[in-house]
């Protein structure tokens, strides 16, 4: 069985192996992998900036945006053969902590959880798995590989959880909202922000192609000009970008009263900015920040992910690089949105299911 793995802390040192064959504990279920997605934090795993291997081990499968196919099923299971499922990214630690111990395992508090494809877990880059059912979402059969949104929907998902529960300390109707950032979190954030807010504006630097056009099918308003040239102010500003001047100074776009959400992640570096940046969205902070998610957010994202215009989402997606192809797959390219690997040929029955 073929897996994509990589030595962290190294850089550039991804390589296909081969791995023994999952045997499904009681309770797993065991299942192929249809295509994986690749976000920035798989760069910059890649570059050896982050990551984590398994205990005892050097390297680490890639991987933690997956949709999968049921092989087979523990009796009594609440999935079948053949059913389409998502794998949830972290697992909640052994101690466990206060949130862990409640399923609220995305606020772990004592930083003993695990996350597949980046700390101390495998992932699903690999052709087949075994899954705990408690850490399985179903996918709504026809999605294919669409279902690899599902993992960055689900922080959207949480996104928009806290920032009503935030918004319910008062009399609050959100009705305006901007996102910074029009790649793929940025886009799936304005897809959720359309079900709360009368008007949506996305700011992104690119002038012309897939993103405004996305942003437009949306009916959303798209911006590339700078959000200096914005004058309007915002019940609810979503941050996307990572970037460090974005997020300083998102509070000046809000109204009385709103709500800045920080969903991308500054770089390293030696600004006041970019630690105070990185510090909000890592630790789940008020401003607030927002990393990760627990089930019931990725059951939200596969519920609004289902009732979204299909080829909207298949467009988002626009690159598709077969598994024997799979070094092109992590090669930058800046005007792509969304690259996925596809494990399974688009054309056969799992991949289509």
């Amino acid at each position: 069985m073929i897996a994509i793995t990589i030595e962290p802390g190294s850089s550039d040192s991804p390589r296909l192996e081969d791995r023994a064959e999952p045997e499904p504990a009681p309770g797993e279920l065991l299942v192929e992998v249809v295509a994986v997605g690749i976000c920035g934090t798989d760069h910059e795993i890649i570059e050896g900036d982050f990551g984590y291997p398994p205990p005892g081990q050097d390297r680490l499968i890639l991987g933690h945006e997956a949709v999968a196919r049921v092989i087979s099923a523990p009796e009594g299971s609440r999935f079948a053969v053949d059913d389409v499922v998502a794998p949830i990214v972290r697992r909640p630690d052994p101690v466990p902590c206060p949130n862990c111990a409640i399923g609220e395992w995305d606020m772990c508090q004592n930083g003993r959880f695990v996350e597949a494809g980046i700390r101390g877990l495998d992932g699903y880059a690999t052709e087949r798995l075994a899954l705990p059912e408690a850490f399985v979402v179903p996918v709504v059969a026809g999605t294919g590989a669409l279902g690899v949104l599902i993992e960055p929907a689900s922080v959207v998902a949480k996104a928009w959880e806290h920032i009503l529960h935030i918004g319910a300390r008062a009399v609050w109707e959100p009705r305006t909202a901007l996102v910074t950032g029009a790649g793929p979190i940025g886009l799936l954030a304005a897809l959720f922000a359309l079900d709360h807010c009368d008007q949506v504006h996305v700011l992104d630097r690119v002038a012309d192609g897939t993103k405004p056009a996305l942003v437009s099918e949306l009916g959303a308003t798209y911006h590339h000009d700078g959000s200096t040239s914005i004058d309007e102010r915002f019940d609810v500003v979503i941050e996307c970008t990572g970037d460090s001047k974005l997020m300083m100074e998102a509070p000046e776009r809000t109204r009385p009263n709103g709500i800045v959400c920080l969903a991308g992640v500054a770089d390293e570096g030696s600004s006041a900015a970019a630690g105070f940046a990185r510090d909000m969205v890592l630790g789940n902070r008020t401003m607030f920040g927002t990393v990760n998610a627990n089930r019931r957010h990725y059951v939200e994202a596969a519920r609004v992910l289902a009732g979204a215009d299909r080829s909207w989402l298949d467009r988002m997606i626009d690159r598709r690089v077969p598994i024997d192809r799979w070094q092109d797959a992590y090669r930058r390219e800046p005007d792509a949105v969304k690259t996925v690997i596809e494990f399974l040929p688009p054309g056969s029955p799992s991949a289509a299911s």
